[in-house]
Parts: C-alpha cells; structure tokens; sequence
C-alpha cells in the first residue's frame, strides 16, 4: 500500500491554490472542479463537496493536523509570509526549539494548520 495524497478543506479553492503557490512553491496537476491536485501530493478539496460527501459540518482550526514543511532559509520564509499574509492567526510566530530546530506554526486562510521548520 502507498500514501498518494493529502487532502485538506477549503472555502475558495483558487485562493488557496495561490496561498500554497507563492509561499512552497507548490503548482497544479489536475482541476477537478472543486478537487484540485498540487504538486507534493496536496489536494485542495472544495468545502462546499466535501461537507456534502461527509454529511458533518467543518471545522476550521480544529488542531488535530498539520501539514508540516521543511526550510533551510527559515527567517526569509517567515518575512514572506508576513509580507504576503499579514493577516496569518499564528499559533508560535517563528522560535527555537530546545534541540536547535527553528519553527513557525500557522494556519493557513481556511484554518489548515501549517509547520514549517529548518531541517533537523
């Protein structure tokens, strides 16, 4: 058996697929209208289709995930995200770990949390 994807729930799938674009970097394979693939096998999955497949209500920030990324430039990505997402609800802005790692952790707009950390 293999892992092929992630998905995660969003409210504009277009504002989305631009908010993982310009911070990692990541681009489209596949739109499926309202499921789209990006590259590193993250997939975009329209709120409005997943609540109806699941039949439950979503909730944002919900703290029991993250999508976490690896960066050696650490401070550079963090003046990017400020700069391009002023508006980011942080959980820990960027600090070090007792073992020398440093990490963000953040949500992105649709309350996905996100960890971005140096590699260890």
């Amino acid at each position: 058996m293999k892992l092929k994807n992630v998905l995660i729930v969003v409210k504009d799938i277009e504002k989305a697929k631009r908010f993982y674009q310009e911070l990692f970097g990541l681009t489209m394979i596949l739109d499926n209208d309202g499921n789209m693939i990006l590259s590193e096998g993250l997939v975009l999955q329209d709120e409005k289709i997943w609540r109806e497949f699941i039949g439950r209500e979503i909730v944002p920030e919900n703290n029991a995930g993250e999508l976490y990324f690896e960066e050696r430039d650490i401070e550079a990505f963090a003046e990017r995200l400020e700069k391009l997402y002023p508006d980011t609800r942080y959980v820990n802005r960027l600090m070090t770990h007792s073992w020398g790692q440093k990490v963000i952790r953040f949500y992105d707009p649709d309350g996905n949390l996100i960890e971005v950390g140096t590699p260890t």
